[in-house]
């Protein structure tokens, strides 16, 4: 990446039928954001740049698979809100990001992101090298590149959060198979795959299971381009954790479709390789996609690592 090449800056681009289901205030906020396309090419999203001046974090969200930065779309209003300067991305070959040069899985994509930070902290987005925290947030998929980012440049960020994150080599019992979709000749037939996906992985209540849940899935599995991902299923976090220098907070949804049964094991874990291992969470009736299901308590347990 030329990291004398300014980023191109567009307003923000929401589909009609997600901002359809937004508040008009939080649909307002968001639209308040700049959407930032570096080389690559690889798009980020940003609000709150003006409270950098104030003091203010630097949190960058980064989604799961099969998603986008709309993965948080319930949590970067109130967090804008709370006068962070926020960094949503699109993780390369997700959303409106380009595939990675070379790969087709989560270690791909360690130095896209790296040298896209590096752009960053140089200048291109005017962000202090070193005068404030910059966490890193990662859900799921993005909690595996956080985690394998930091390992690899611990100087990148002061502060980790792992949020449903797989890639620790253990496996539920309980596991229910994802169904396929895109061979299916009728939307109707679509949508009923995709409930079964979100009820099955993404959502513990189906009351849950809103139109804004529907529309933001239906948009982001759409533009995954990484189908044949495997490494979610292998200990590469796990082996991560204990060259990850700067503290590592974990959130779970407490029925994480992804360890259902098992999560005292991942807790154990975290506490017996994690050496840096400032705080773990589990939030009560949510699934795997938190931030999403159980957004209030999401933020309360967010807060707390910040």
């Amino acid at each position: 990446m030329n990291l004398l090449q300014q980023p191109i800056q567009q307003p923000i681009q929401i589909a009609p039928e997600v901002l359809r289901c937004l508040p008009p205030q939080v649909a307002a906020s968001l639209l308040s954001g700049c959407r930032l396309q570096l080389p690559g090419p690889m798009v980020w999203h940003e609000w709150g740049r003006e409270c950098l001046d104030q003091g203010a974090s630097t949190l960058v969200l980064l989604h799961g698979g099969s998603g986008s930065w709309m993965h948080w779309i319930r949590n970067i209003a109130p967090l804008v809100a709370d006068g962070f300067h926020v960094l949503a991305v699109d993780l390369p070959g997700f959303g409106d990001s380009a595939l990675p040069e070379q790969g087709i899985d989560v270690d791909a994509l360690i130095e896209p992101l790296h040298a896209a930070w590096q752009a960053t902290v140089q200048g291109a987005f005017q962000l202090p090298r070193s005068s404030k925290q910059v966490s890193f947030i990662g859900f799921s998929f993005g909690g595996m590149a956080a985690a394998l980012w930091l390992a690899a440049y611990p100087q990148d960020a002061t502060n980790l959060v792992l949020v449903g994150s797989p890639g620790l080599g253990i496996q539920s019992p309980h596991r229910v198979p994802l169904k396929g979709w895109r061979h299916l000749a009728t939307e109707d037939l679509q949508d009923q795959a995709h409930r079964h996906n979100l009820l099955t992985l993404m959502l513990h209540d189906e009351r849950k299971l809103d139109d804004l849940a529907m529309s933001v899935h239906r948009l982001n599995v759409a533009r995954d381009r990484m189908p044949r991902r495997r490494l979610s299923s292998t200990p590469i976090v796990a082996n991560a954790l204990p060259r990850i220098e700067c503290p590592v907070h974990v959130i779970y949804g407490e029925w994480d479709a992804l360890y259902q049964a098992c999560m005292s094991e991942v807790e154990k874990l975290f506490k017996n390789t994690t050496p840096r291992l400032a705080s773990w969470q589990l939030v009560e009736g949510a699934g795997h996609w938190v931030q999403f299901e159980a957004a209030e308590a999401f933020q309360l347990a967010l807060k707390k690592t910040l």
